[in-house]
């Protein structure tokens, strides 16, 4: 049976969720900590101010004409979305149902049960940026630019992208109704699809066609994504073709969510010499922690220029700033989201969570993540819904499609580091339309 939140005023319940914020504990080295319990004040040392809340409540409940419609567990947590919005932490602190919370839980761990689409926030529109290869919303006839008015019927204008998401997710074997217009189309339409499970690679690589350069994409820093990382460059180094072995890397960060801390530093410490910083932490006191390179990095010596734009977050900003202000590599596209925060998880007695923001990240020069992103080295504007590259379809093109290829900051990218290498510019062998030459630069 679902849990259910009595119209009774226990002051005692609520606090513990209104007043949450004041109980952050622990020292954390990862996106989420273990998850804490919240405590409450005694009444007696409530805010004056929290009595207005149970003064709009009474209202509410006693005097709202429309009976039926009164749901106390959704004005609950409308109360306590509203006051983690006055934060300004957007898209990280967040309250979590216990659905919603499963969903997260299984999305860290590289797996969930969904439709299998990226998608993204555009001029206040939610966009199908792609399907995943042999995906449910591949199968079903979702297309780059699709606009998502409605899921099951119910309009999405003016939710969040999570809030989206969570509704698009759901038990594998289900169905979901999206309502999209296509590009260029007049009218939208219902697109049925049955939700699977879909478990991804965190890292996928390919060698880019015609040339000696490694393509590289992590698309969120989940419990494994470090060892992904390691194998995939062990397999690199392997690699020969008629170019020879492999003389440099595009990393492709771009719609990197984040994820687990300890896989930022993971990832980082491949490209980066020992003993590097790799980000600064500081809590709410300006107490500072220093997160350095380690181990043995596989790519430290290779060419590398790396690609990032606004749906790049959280340890996927902590990787593109360390590379970038290390000297390591050059980033190429757009600023990127813009939360570096450590998350610590506190459960509430529904089952439901607070995500919230307990310390913040610094890139490696002390330059805050969170509200300003990391801002790349040559900056190549285009649309979210723009098709980007990835590994399957790059193994399988030639030179003359990758000149054509939508994806100019992927192609802006590959052409610096084939003049890093002493290659001919794809766009320069009369193959394609021609790209803005970027600043000349030395790539580490």
């Amino acid at each position: 049976m679902e849990p259910s939140i009595s119209p009774t005023r226990t002051r005692t319940g609520l606090v513990a969720l209104l007043l949450v914020l004041a109980f952050v504990l622990g020292n954390l080295t990862g996106r989420v900590a273990p998850p804490l319990q919240a405590r409450a004040l005694p009444e007696a040392q409530e805010p004056p101010e929290f009595g207005i809340f149970w003064e709009a409540w009474d209202i509410v409940v006693d005097h709202f004409v429309d009976r039926e419609k009164i749901d106390y567990r959704q004005m609950t947590y409308g109360a306590i979305r509203g006051m983690l919005a006055t934060l300004g932490d957007e898209g990280h602190t967040a309250l979590l149902t216990p659905e919603e919370l499963e969903l997260h839980r299984t999305g860290l761990e590289g797996r969930f049960e969904g439709i299998g689409a990226y998608v993204a926030m555009e001029d206040g529109q939610i966009k199908i940026v792609s399907p995943i290869a042999g995906s449910p919303a591949e199968a079903a006839g979702l297309l780059p630019g699709d606009v998502v008015l409605a899921v099951d019927g119910e309009e999405v204008q003016g939710l969040s992208l999570n809030q989206v998401i969570f509704r698009i997710r759901g038990p594998a074997g289900t169905q979901v109704t999206l309502t999209v217009l296509h590009p260029d189309a007049e009218e939208p339409v219902d697109v049925v699809i049955t939700r699977q499970r879909i478990v991804l690679d965190s890292v996928t690589w390919t060698r880019i066609p015609g040339t000696p350069i490694a393509y590289i994409h992590i698309s969120q820093f989940t419990a494994d994504t470090g060892q992904e990382l390691e194998r995939a460059l062990q397999a690199l180094q392997r690699s020969q073709d008629s170019q020879g072995p492999v003389r440099g890397i595009l990393l492709d960060l771009r719609n990197n969510p984040g994820g687990y801390l300890r896989e930022a530093i993971r990832v980082s410490s491949q490209f980066l010499p020992r003993g590097a910083t790799i980000l600064i932490e500081e809590d709410a006191s300006k107490e500072r922690r220093y997160y350095t390179a380690r181990g043995v990095g596989l790519a430290r010596e290779l060419p590398l220029v790396v690609l990032v734009n606004p749906g790049t977050a959280s340890a996927g900003e902590i990787t593109a700033g360390a590379l970038l202000e290390n000297g390591r590599a050059p980033l190429v596209g757009q600023t990127t989201f813009g939360t570096g925060t450590v998350l610590n998880q506190f459960n509430l007695s529904d089952g439901s969570a607070i995500l919230l923001g307990v310390t913040n990240w610094l890139t490696p020069n002390g330059q805050r993540i969170k509200g300003q992103g990391v801002t790349p080295t040559v900056q190549v504007e285009q649309p979210a819904s723009t098709p980007l590259v990835d590994a399957r379809r790059l193994a399988g093109a030639d030179l003359r499609e990758l000149a054509r290829l939508p994806d100019r900051q992927f192609i802006v990218a590959l052409e610096m580091l084939q003049r890093e290498l002493g290659l001919t510019p794809i766009t320069r062998l009369g193959l394609g339309r021609r790209t803005p030459r970027p600043p000349a630069m030395r790539l580490h």
